[in-house]
């Protein structure tokens, strides 16, 4: 269909007047009279051009040809400046020393982008010339093909054949594929509109766990004033977390417990050994304070986290311990934590975990950390604080959160079967009747990779694990004793719905479904599916965090653009290929927030007043000390390494851009501008144009 380009409604104006208008100027030279001849010439707008003479006309029109080249010359240094950007991406290496052959062929594949645009470009370019013009192939006879009728016979009938097979059979399975996967869509946004109308209620109602009277306060004046404190273990689970082992170990230290009921398990999986000794110095230094901290490292590293864990519980010296809490490396808990989430558990002897929100240091370090803010505070905003208030069960996040040790020891411990060990005794403890616990208003800072290759690292691990645990548990939790609707809820919603159909249906949908369809016009995609309902469901998202509402757009197309890396890790986690057993340790870059900044400059004044008190220390041990913080410093900088190209998404933005184009000249104003953009991101995705290049 061709588009309608007809403005004869704008410029077709009845410019025809009944009569002349006459002007009888009076005396007054500031006063005139015009003659109309009706009551609707009075309303007529005037003209703009009248009353200018030809050197303004002149003028007009070259004001507007300046326009008009400098939205060009803004169009050629958009294209000039992506094109240097592909090249500095795929040839100019910065930071580490890449061999020839490498550079040989960035600069090959950089030749092939750029011929393949300029050959687009150009063949785009007559396309649209042609199409305007009104040229056919088979009809224009200014065209200058050579052809004979047998030719044009021949092409003509295999023509009317594709017309046909693709109108038979290709076109059906399109739109009941299509049908298929906007059914799933609705029913995933119904489950999301649910959701945020109960996080609606618990804010109008402000449900949240509260602790009656004070925990921890005793009349018994015999009973010492730590009497009541519980013993409680806390673990700090790293591998090789240069970066940030100093500042979470720290945190962890000063937290505001008796320190006869308090247990520190640093569990040190570190395969440097410069990285071990770092640790354990630390470990020292707080040791020698009368901190009860202990430092323990696995020479066989069989189970990733989940075997860290399991194998720091079978200690001896902890079988004293009531609770055990759990932070990531790079987690830096508030000193009243334990204050703020033990005391959920007295007189709650059926409360299993109490689990803490996560707050983001480097939240607005850069677009992808921003994205990630957006995603992250609707899981802990919505999902998890409307589980945790109407269901009493949702996934344990892995760290900033509270077990009873009975529970863990009741649901079978620690397990090293997938890749996601704090969902897996989380399904376990909830079939054994244990309750969670979601504390909304306690927060514990952390980091968001800042790095495109650490987030998609991350989320094909969090996306492949609950699949393979699907396949482990759906046994299980056919069998448990818990209710129906329970094991409905744990089955049709927490693992079908959120972990296997939103990845599906969005891959399905918005990256083959809807770019097929501008080739095969007989199956259509109804425009409130690609328009109305996604824009309405990133509104939703972005509902817990305000401040990212600029980012919007940005957010919808980053989403689609991470389906094909959560496909993919769906169907391995689901069909247990290799990659599912992956697990790669997130790397983190070591941001503090201004307080810890401050604490951090507050140190090293001390450390440089102690310094110049001990004058009289040798010059050798001085320089000792200055090559130890020089290497320190050195080890702690960020190194840049090798850009990657991720294939899928460039072949699917090369897809997306090529439907685009056919969008356009077919006329479809919502498509073309959606698969334009969304081919975009996927271009800046293929190419890792989008966070930081940390190694």
């Amino acid at each position: 269909m061709a588009p309608r380009l007809d403005f004869s409604n704008l410029w077709g104006k009845d410019n025809t007047r009944k009569g002349t208008p006459v002007v009888v100027t009076m005396e007054n030279p500031n006063i005139s009279v015009v003659e109309i001849d009706g009551p609707d010439a009075a309303f007529r707008p005037v003209e703009k051009s009248r009353g200018k003479n030809a050197k303004q006309v002149t003028w007009v029109l070259l004001l507007k040809a300046h326009r008009a080249v400098g939205g060009i010359a803004w169009l050629a240094s958009v294209l000039w400046a992506l094109l240097g950007t592909i090249k500095k991406r795929l040839v100019h290496r910065r930071g580490v020393d890449v061999e020839t052959e490498k550079l040989g062929k960035g600069k090959l594949l950089f030749r092939v982008i750029k011929a393949f645009l300029v050959t687009s470009l150009a063949i785009l370019a007559f396309e649209v010339v042609a199409y305007f013009k009104g040229w056919h192939y088979f009809q224009n006879p200014n065209l200058h093909i050579p052809r004979t009728s047998e030719l044009q016979g021949w092409l003509h009938m295999v023509y009317v054949a594709w017309l046909t097979f693709r109108a038979g059979y290709i076109a059906p399975a399109i739109q009941a594929l299509s049908t298929f996967c906007v059914v799933l869509f609705l029913i995933q946004s119904a489950d999301r509109m649910i959701l945020c109308l109960g996080c609606l209620w618990i804010k109008y109602k402000k449900i949240k766990p509260t602790i009656v009277g004070d925990p921890f306060e005793t009349n018994d004046v015999e009973k010492s004033a730590g009497f009541e404190y519980p013993m409680v273990l806390v673990q700090i689970p790293m591998c090789n977390e240069r970066e940030v082992y100093e500042q979470s170990i720290s945190a962890v230290c000063q937290i505001d417990w008796p320190k006869n009921c308090l247990l520190i398990q640093v569990l040190d999986d570190s395969s440097d050994e410069s990285i071990q000794c770092l640790i354990q110095a630390e470990v020292a230094k707080w040791s020698q304070k009368g901190i009860n901290i202990r430092y323990r490292h696995r020479e066989v590293r069989t189970g990733y986290k989940a075997g860290n864990l399991k194998s720091a519980m079978s200690c001896n010296y902890i079988k004293d311990c009531e609770f055990v809490a759990i932070f990531d490396a790079d987690f830096q808990p508030n000193p009243d934590f334990l204050k703020q989430t033990v005391p959920h558990f007295k007189d709650n002897p059926e409360v299993g975990l109490v689990q803490a929100r996560w707050a983001f240091v480097n939240k607005d370090e850069n677009l992808l950390t921003r994205l990630q803010n957006i995603n992250l505070c609707f899981h802990f905003e919505v999902e998890q604080q409307v589980n945790g208030v109407f269901l009493n069960f949702f996934g344990f996040n892995g760290t900033a959160g509270v077990w009873r040790i009975k529970a863990l020891e009741e649901s079978g411990g620690w397990l090293e079967r997938t890749t996601v060990e704090d969902m897996d005794i989380a399904v376990r403890a909830h079939l054994k009747g244990w309750k969670f616990i979601f504390l909304n208003d306690v927060k514990v800072l952390c980091e968001v990779p800042e790095s495109y290759e650490a987030y998609r690292k991350q989320q094909h691990r969090w996306h492949s694990g609950p699949m393979q645990l699907f396949r482990l548990c759906l046994p299980a939790i056919l069998t448990s004793k818990i209710s129906a609707w329970k094991k409905a809820n744990m089955i049709l919603l927490f693992f079908l719905l959120r972990k296997l159909i939103l990845p599906f249906y969005s891959f399905t949908l918005f990256c083959i479904i809807l770019p097929l369809t501008m080739f095969v016009p007989e199956a259509e995609l109804p425009v409130w599916v690609i328009c109305y309902v996604p824009v309405f469901m990133s509104l939703l998202n972005i509902l817990p965090a305000p401040k990212s509402f600029p980012f919007i757009v940005p957010y919808l197309l980053f989403e689609n653009t991470m389906s094909v890396t959560k496909f993919n890790a769906m169907v391995s986690g689901l069909f247990q290929l290799g990659s599912s057993y992956e697990w790669t340790v997130t790397k983190k870059t070591g941001r503090s927030s201004e307080s810890d900044l401050l604490a951090v400059a507050e140190r090293e004044s001390k450390t440089m007043n102690q310094l110049q008190i001990h004058r009289g220390a040798s010059e050798s041990e001085l320089s000792e000390l200055n090559r130890l913080l020089e290497q320190k410093e050195a080890a702690a900088a960020p190194v840049k390494k090798v850009n990657k190209i991720y294939k899928k998404e460039l072949a699917l933005a090369f897809l997306l851009l090529t439907a685009s184009v056919r969008s356009l000249l077919s006329a479809q104003g919502v498509h073309f501008y959606f698969l334009l953009f969304q081919g975009i991101s996927f271009l800046l995705v293929g190419l890792d144009l989008i966070g930081e290049q940390m190694s």
